[in-house]
């Protein structure tokens, strides 16, 4: 029998003398142990023997089974049933689980829950992704930093109403002018993988994009070790050759190579490393932790500080340029809007999915997010892809799922 820990909000009686009939219930509840069949519970003495008195739970119509036999607790009052009757309830209980059972209908709605945030979170990282790729090499609007600038602004306007307005988390304040700074170099570093992933799609596919970003644990382990020391286990770093072999093997076979934008896509990635490491390092105290959604709250402003001048230099008349496609196209303020939005939605369906699902299922459910990444973008943009091309990012892939087990077992 599966032992089971008692609830705060259950109430616990004992019934003495047995199974006599219309024994009065007391609040004695000691040397109990609690054991369940389907949604039914009975309580037995602690030592398991056939001692002067049963137990029973308070229930309306409920059935329980004590050390001296069977009974029906209602209205207070405990009476006698065969044991028989009880198995019979208690089969029925395991088939037919209750409708009034509030913990099946919980885990169920949890599970549903749990299934849709996995289902956003895919279709809004996919999904800016796609989009991303669309505007900036498809329907040739070549201004990466200001596309990164309007999801940087978003994801600040937005990640005010969801903590200021609509206190999804607490809001956590910034204590000082060092956590100022800190936060603002992991700001600056952001911005730089955020712009480099950026323009290297208007030179490389989202498939080949996506095997190359799948070798930041390559790079999450190099910068550990260079700024903190920290040596993992032997096998850990084994895991790292199959992740770096299959990009290679990979570029070796992409029929759209381009070697710049696969110069600025490793440096994309290497910055997302770099950013994890140091967000490790500078915020490790605790009371400088920041949630993501309140390290996005701050970040996002800072970043539109540094990408403003930076669109100004580097994308002339940006502004104006895009003003002008609009007047002849009206799509495309729909596509930065909706583009910028799902940017944030990323942020906010990836923290809702690491509190709601644990950290073995988020590895697996990543490393299956760029596989399905790929699948889509190849369906949509009809890139050409070369078999050598995709056994090297299967290597990777396999490379990664090794990395993140090893990882587990070290620890």
């Amino acid at each position: 029998m599966a032992q089971i820990a008692l609830t705060s909000s259950a109430t616990l009686v004992s019934f003495k003398g047995g199974a006599k009939r219309g024994a009065k219930l007391s609040s004695d509840t000691s040397r109990l142990r609690v054991s369940r069949i389907g949604t039914n519970l009975w309580l037995l003495n602690k030592s398991g023997g056939s001692g002067s008195k049963g137990f029973g739970l308070v229930g309306s119509d409920r059935i329980y089974r004590g050390n001296r036999g069977v009974v029906k607790v209602s209205d207070g009052q405990a009476a006698p049933l065969s044991d028989s009757y009880f198995w019979a309830a208690a089969n029925k209980a395991n088939s037919e689980p209750s409708d009034r059972d509030p913990s099946t209908k919980m885990k169920g709605t949890s599970r549903f829950f749990t299934i849709g945030l996995v289902a956003a979170w895919y279709s809004s990282n996919i999904g800016v992704l796609l989009l991303n790729k669309y505007l900036l090499s498809n329907y040739g609007f070549k201004y990466p930093i200001f596309l990164t600038m309007c999801h940087m602004t978003a994801c600040s306007l937005l990640s005010y109403v969801a903590i200021a307005w609509m206190k999804m988390v607490p809001m956590q304040t910034i204590r000082s002018r060092v956590q100022f700074f800190k936060i603002a170099a992991l700001s600056l570093v952001f911005c730089v993988s955020v712009v480099f992933g950026n323009i290297s799609l208007r030179f490389l596919p989202v498939s080949f994009n996506q095997a190359i970003g799948a070798t930041t644990p390559f790079f999450t382990a190099v910068f550990a070790y260079i700024m903190t020391l920290k040596r993992e286990a032997w096998l850990t770093y084994v895991t790292l050759i199959p992740v770096v072999t299959g990009v290679i093997i990979a570029s070796g076979g992409e029929p759209s190579f381009h070697l710049f934008g696969f110069i600025i896509c490793v440096a994309a990635t290497a910055a997302r490393a770099l950013k994890s490491v140091l967000q490790g390092i500078l915020l490790s105290s605790e009371g400088e932790k920041l949630n993501s959604m309140n390290l996005l709250l701050y970040m996002a402003p800072i970043a539109v500080v540094f990408l403003l001048p930076a669109t100004l230099i580097m994308e002339e008349n940006v502004v104006g340029i895009t003003l002008a496609l609009a007047r002849d196209d009206h799509k495309i303020i729909w596509y930065l809007l909706f583009n910028s939005s799902l940017a944030y939605f990323v942020n906010l369906t990836n923290f809702l999915v690491t509190k709601h699902t644990s950290a073995l299922t988020l590895q697996v459910l990543g490393n299956a997010k760029g596989a399905v990444a790929v699948v889509v973008s190849i369906l949509i943009f009809r890139n050409p892809v070369s078999v050598t091309g995709m056994l090297g990012y299967s290597l990777t892939v396999m490379g990664v799922i090794l990395y993140s087990e090893a990882k587990k077992r070290s620890k």
